[in-house]
C-alpha cells in the first residue's frame, strides 16, 4: 500500500506505474482518492478550528451568563453564544462521522492501487513475458524413460491417492514409506540450511485474523487462496509468510533489532481454484502442503542486497540435491500488487523437458510494514521497514523435481550426501515393484 502523501504529490508516476502493470481499469481510483483525501483533509481542518473554539466558545458562554445575573440585557447575548457551541458541536460530530466514512473509502481504495514497483522489472502482462536471467546446472535428459512423478511413487508403495479422495476429496494426499520419509528429509534439511545461514527458526500459528490477511496479501489474492473458519475470524495460511509477516503487527522494533531473519515451517492451506492440465495433477498443484519459508524485515536500504541473498540460497540448496534450476525475472504484470521485484527459482524436469517453479522470491518494499502499522525506531524517529520472503522449500511440488532428478536407469532413486543424515544413512531408495 503507498503513502497517501506519494500519490497526492506523484498522481502521474502512480498512473504509469498501474499502466505498466496492465491494469488500466484501476487508472481512475487515482483521481478518487486525491479528491476523497482533499476533502478529508478539509473536513479534519474545519473539525480542528472547532475544538480549538470550543474552549473560548465555552469560557464566553460562563462569562456571559454571570453577568446577565447582574444585566438581564446580557442574557440574550449568552442564549447565542450557548446556541453557537451547541451547533458547532452538532457540526464537529457530523464533520467526525464524515471523517470516518472518508477514511474508510481511502483505505478500500488504497488496498487496491498497486505498490511502485522497481525500476528493474521486465514489462510485460502475464508471465509469458518473464525473463530468464541465468541457469544453475545442466538440464539434462536422460537416456532412459523418466515416468510420471505419482507413478515414480507408486514403484515405492509412497502415494496413496484414492484413499486420500474417499477422505477428503480431490487435491489431497497420502504419502507412505520411503517416499514419506523423504518428504520430511527434505523438510529438515531445509530447515538446518536456513540456521546455518543465520536465521532463527520458528514454527507460527497456522490461523490468522482477518486484519493480518489484509495486512500482508492483497484482497484478490486472498479470495483466490485462502480458507476461512466458518464463525470465527480466522483464516488458514496459505503460506506461514502470513503469520510471519504478521508477527509483526502493531510493532515498534527498535533499529538494533534489524534485519530480522526468520525460517519457518508450517503447513499450509489453498484453495487452488480452477482447472489445470496433467502436469499439474498428482501432488504439483494442491490443498494441503508442508513448507519451509524465509523472511527478512530490514531496513529499506538494505532490501535489494537481501533480496539477491536469498535467491541465491534457493539455487544453493536445490543444487546441493543435484537438481538443475534457473532464476525468472518476474514481468510487471505478473507481480502481486504489494510486490516491488520478485524472481522464480525454477527447476529442471527432464520428463517434461522444461523448468517449472519450486520458489518464489519476492521483496515487498514498505507495503506490508504499512498494512500491518510496523515501524522500526532509530536515532531520528520511526520509519517503515522493508519485508522481503522466499520459499526455501515446498516438498510435495520440490519431491517432483527431486525424483525426475534423481532417477536411475534400475529405478532406483540416488539420495545426495547432504540428505544422508536425514535418511537414516540411506543412499539409495531401491523401488518395491
Amino acid at each position: 500500500m503507498l503513502d497517501i502523501r506519494f500519490i497526492r504529490e506523484n498522481p502521474d508516476a502512480v498512473k504509469e506505474n498501474i499502466r505498466k502493470k496492465f491494469q488500466e481499469e484501476k487508472l481512475p481510483l487515482v483521481d478518487q482518492v486525491i479528491e476523497l483525501d482533499r476533502r478529508n483533509r478539509e473536513a479534519m481542518t474545519e473539525a480542528n478550528n472547532l475544538r480549538s473554539a470550543r474552549n473560548t466558545l465555552s469560557k464566553q458562554v460562563g462569562m456571559l451568563m454571570g453577568q446577565a445575573k447582574k444585566d438581564p440585557s446580557k442574557l440574550e447575548e449568552a442564549e447565542a453564544a450557548k446556541a453557537q457551541v451547541k451547533a458547532n458541536a452538532e457540526r464537529l460530530a457530523e464533520l467526525e462521522r464524515l471523517e470516518d466514512e472518508l477514511a474508510k473509502e481511502i483505505h478500500k481504495i488504497m488496498l487496491v492501487i498497486p505498490q511502485m514497483i522497481d525500476p528493474s522489472v521486465p514489462i510485460g502482462p502475464d508471465d509469458s513475458a518473464n525473463v530468464e536471467v541465468q541457469r544453475f546446472g545442466d538440464p539434462v535428459v536422460p537416456d532412459y524413460e523418466i515416468p510420471y512423478h505419482t507413478d515414480i511413487m507408486d514403484r515405492f508403495d509412497g502415494i496413496d491417492l484414492d484413499a486420500a479422495g474417499r477422505v477428503s476429496g480431490a487435491g489431497f494426499y497420502y504419502l507412505m514409506g520411503d517416499i514419506a520419509r523423504l518428504h520430511e528429509a527434505v523438510l529438515a534439511y531445509a530447515r538446518d540450511f536456513m540456521i546455518n545461514k543465520g536465521f532463527t527458526f520458528c514454527i507460527p500459528p497456522f490461523m490468522i485474523h482477518g486484519n493480518v490477511v489484509e495486512g500482508v496479501m492483497s484482497q484478490t489474492d486472498m479470495d483466490a487462496m485462502m480458507y476461512k473458519i466458518e464463525g470465527e475470524d480466522l483464516y488458514l495460511i496459505g503460506t506461514s509468510e502470513h503469520s510471519m509477516i504478521g508477527k509483526f503487527i502493531d510493532q515498534i522494533i527498535p533499529e538494533d533489532k534489524l534485519p530480522q531473519t526468520l525460517t519457518s515451517y508450517s503447513p499450509c492451506f489453498r484453495k487452488e481454484k480452477g482447472s489445470h492440465g496433467i502436469e499439474e495433477r498428482g501432488v504439483y498443484r494442491i490443498h494441503q502442503f508442508e513448507k519451509q519459508e524465509m523472511i527478512v524485515v530490514c531496513k529499506p536500504e538494505d532490501s535489494m542486497a537481501w533480496y539477491e541473498k536469498m535467491w541465491q540460497y534457493s539455487v544453493e540448496l536445490f543444487r546441493s540435491m543435484d537438481i538443475p534450476v534457473r532464476q525468472l525475472e518476474c514481468c510487471s504484470g505478473d507481480l502481486a500488487d504489494l510486490k516491488v521485484k520478485s524472481c522464480d527459482i525454477e527447476a529442471w524436469s527432464p520428463r517434461q523437458k522444461k523448468y517449472f517453479e519450486v520458489c518464489s522470491c519476492s521483496n515487498l518494499g514498505d507495503a506490508q510494514a504499512r498494512r500491518l502499522k510496523m515501524r522500526v525506531k532509530g536515532e531520528n524517529g520511526t520509519y517503515l521497514p522493508h519485508t522481503l520472503n522466499n520459499t526455501v522449500v515446498a516438498p510435495p511440488r520440490m519431491l517432483i523435481a527431486f525424483l525426475e532428478n534423481n532417477l536411475q536407469a534400475d529405478g532406483t532413486v540416488k539420495i545426495p550426501e547432504v540428505l544422508w543424515p536425514y535418511m537414516g544413512g540411506t543412499q539409495v531408495l531401491v523401488p518395491k515393484h
